[in-house]
């Protein structure tokens, strides 16, 4: 029952963060702050971002790891990805970001490549979330 309890309050927390910082924190961002802010700010939000992804979908993990081994792996799967996005993928995008911004034409068509894969990635690990926490509810409760 505690296990079931915190698995589905950490799956609700990493698909709450996920979808409040797409809908709500990345379009405030680029539609209120000048562009060079922008920049700055979203830079240091992302490893705040992802370690919440990683400790909420960490925790899901291990608490679903008993009685739902399936979500568990899923869910292991989520905070490894997102480790790779943190320490791999995004300080790439940041390296195209400032070659392109300083002129260098072949970076741009790369940061828009590795942009839309940490999009995406990150739009299937919100399913993958979602699908998880869906289904754990008993519908018959």
């Amino acid at each position: 029952m505690i296990l079931s309890a915190l698995a589905s309050l950490s799956l609700a927390l990493l698909l709450g963060g996920m979808a409040f910082f797409a809908a709500v924190v990345a379009p405030l961002v680029f539609t209120r702050l000048p562009p060079e802010w922008a920049g700055r700010f979203i830079r240091q939000l992302f490893p705040v971002y992802y370690l919440w992804l990683i400790a909420t979908a960490g925790i899901a993990a291990l608490a679903l790891a008993p009685g739902r081994p399936v979500d568990a792996l899923a869910m292991a799967l989520v905070a490894a990805l997102t480790i790779w996005l943190r320490q791999g993928l995004m300080p790439r995008i940041n390296r195209l970001s400032d070659a392109a911004q300083a002129g260098d034409a072949a970076a741009k068509p790369r940061f828009d490549r590795a942009h839309r894969l940490s999009v995406l990635l990150n739009f299937a690990q919100l399913v993958l979330a979602a699908a998880v926490l869906l289904r754990g509810v008993d519908p018959l409760s």
